[in-house]
């Protein structure tokens, strides 16, 4: 073999470990920050209301309650801009539950109830004993399920 195919392979090795030390970074890096998440906008259909309204109206939940697992008795408010879910420091509700994900859940005001989406978390959400996706509905009493951990709306 002559020398310039000599180091056209060894520029090839080379190119081909930086690519994958660069796809390993960018796995840890999803890892350790997490999933992107998008806000969504209520956009010209949806009418928004006050948060005084929304209280004042029955049947609406106003908190979440932890009502199983390790930080069960834990109560915290439903606000406009939602409510993430994890083990990552930077959720409103961080879960000790070792099957939870970083950013596994996301519950947010619709234009006439509230709304759960699962951010692709390893092990899933239940909803009243339904795996769901996104866009599930959340009644006053509903129960959600992360691991070992039960969620439950309440007014």
């Amino acid at each position: 073999m002559g020398e310039l195919t000599l180091n056209l392979i060894r520029l090839g090795v080379i190119v081909l470990l930086w690519a994958f030390v660069f796809s390993v970074v960018g796995v840890l890096r999803g890892d350790l920050y997490g999933t992107r998440v998008l806000s969504r906008n209520a956009g010209p259909t949806r009418s928004r209301e006050s948060r005084s309204d929304r209280r004042t109206r029955k049947n609406v939940p106003t908190h979440v309650v932890v009502t199983e697992g390790s930080l069960r008795g834990t109560s915290v408010p439903l606000h406009e801009g939602g409510l993430l879910v994890g083990r990552n420091p930077e959720c409103t509700l961080v879960l000790t539950d070792d099957y939870a994900s970083g950013r596994h859940l996301r519950i947010y005001p619709g234009a006439d109830a509230w709304y759960v989406d699962d951010l692709g978390s390893t092990n899933g959400t239940i909803v009243n004993g339904q795996k769901i996706d996104e866009g599930a509905r959340l009644d006053p009493g509903a129960q959600i399920r992360i691991g070992q951990t039960v969620l439950e709306l309440r007014r």
